[in-house]
């Protein structure tokens, strides 16, 4: 708790850094009716859609830095020398991640769907993909970050890593989406989403754990 207050607290003096996130997010995202045209009903077929990629491409833009700052300084080296386990560690600075990246893009997301033409009826059910898939991509992203920490050009090949295990979570956020847009029951890829959600959970602080020691070791 104390490692979690602390990286919240350093993460929310650099408010700059969350900010840009959210404006990519916004930004970015309500660049697509210029490029394909203004007529709505076409951006509210395809409005979900651009809302999950554009929290995918914001959520890789503080990827980077997540364990970086704290190598540098050798903040990394004392948490590793101290009684805390690793795995506990780790998950604590992706839970930040989480909570200055996923939950703002979550109260973003809204405005951009109004931006696209989002159908009413599919606010809600986005809403809820967009918390399990925002939880993968930062547990999934915090792997990538313990990988290439410390290598050159280490954010390009971070994205290399990340991108194409985030796929998978997008398809799965989508097809819940998709599903109350055809009229179906959303429950089967929510059920889905949630139990990858879970696996990442098992799996990633012993995986991300293992990373970080390579390269502290």
């Amino acid at each position: 708790m104390a490692l979690l207050r602390r990286d919240l607290a350093l993460a929310l003096r650099h408010g700059i850094d969350l900010l840009a996130v959210v404006l990519f997010f916004l930004a970015a995202g309500a660049l697509f009716p210029f490029a394909i045209g203004p007529e709505p009903a076409l951006l509210a077929r395809i409005a979900a859609g651009i809302v999950v990629a554009m929290a995918a491409l914001a959520a890789l833009l503080s990827l980077d830095r997540l364990f970086a700052a704290d190598f540098e300084d050798g903040g990394l080296d004392l948490i590793f020398l101290s009684p805390l386990p690793l795995e506990l560690a780790a998950m604590a600075k992706v839970l930040v991640h989480w909570l200055t990246t996923g939950l703002p893009l979550l109260l973003a997301a809204p405005i951009l769907g109004l931006l696209l033409h989002l159908p009413g009826e599919l606010y809600g059910i986005l809403l809820l993909a967009l918390i399990g898939i925002t939880l993968a991509l930062s547990l999934l992203g915090g792997l990538g970050a313990g990988l290439t920490l410390g290598a050159r050009r280490g954010g390009i090949l971070l994205a290399f890593i990340v991108l194409p295990l985030f796929v998978p979570v997008l398809i799965l956020g989508m097809g819940a989406v998709l599903a109350v847009a055809r009229g179906d029951s959303p429950v089967a890829a929510l059920q889905l989403l949630l139990a990858l959600d879970l696996g990442l959970l098992a799996a990633c602080p012993w995986a991300l754990a293992g990373a970080l020691r390579q390269v502290l070791q």
